[in-house]
């Protein structure tokens, strides 16, 4: 059963050896920050993270918000192409207990409506312990879109993994949740 007296905890990682040298500004993570501003009106604390593409970093970034700060949700950004160092969604596969498919599907099948290139995005999500990660695209139109395409079932996902209570504004995303019997 959802705490609706918790304060949810987001991690929020981006995935890029530019960013992260400081060679280019990060968008994707500033992306997703407006995103779950403007859609989540429950009480929520940001945990923000830009790295490198190591897997190594990556796995132990996701642990490390999962396990040791408390994150309900971390949402990446970046890392999810056919690029030899775009290695996000094998990193998170590595350290989660269940995938969750509709959403890579999902935001897939969103994206393609608006760019051919959609196929080569390999974007997943899934479950370690009672955390929810899903991965983005690193453009920031996409993030949006992607974020719209499968964030009616985020709050009710982590209802069911005994989360914090996610509540957000119906003029962005109406959550669902099933109605009680």
């Amino acid at each position: 059963m959802p705490n609706p007296s918790k304060t949810a905890k987001l991690g929020i990682v981006t995935v890029s050896d530019r960013a992260s040298a400081g060679i280019y500004e990060d968008r994707g993570g500033p992306a997703i920050v407006a995103f779950l501003k403007k859609t989540i009106t429950s009480p929520f604390e940001l945990l923000t993270r830009v790295i490198p593409d190591e897997r190594p970093l990556v796995e132990s970034t996701l642990k490390e918000l999962a396990d040791e700060a408390g994150c309900c949700l971390i949402v990446t950004t970046g890392g999810t192409g056919p690029a030899i160092r775009d290695i996000t969604p094998e990193a998170t596969l590595a350290v989660c207990d269940r995938e969750m498919p509709g959403f890579g599907e999902q935001m897939r099948a969103v994206s393609l409506k608006s760019v051919p290139t959609a196929i080569l995005s390999r974007q997943v999500a899934a479950t370690r312990g009672t955390c929810l990660i899903i991965n983005l695209p690193g453009k920031p139109s996409a993030i949006e879109e992607c974020l719209l395409a499968v964030f009616a079932a985020v709050p009710y996902c982590i209802d069911l993994m005994d989360g914090p209570r996610l509540e957000t504004d119906p003029s962005v995303v109406n959550a669902f949740r099933p109605k009680k019997s």
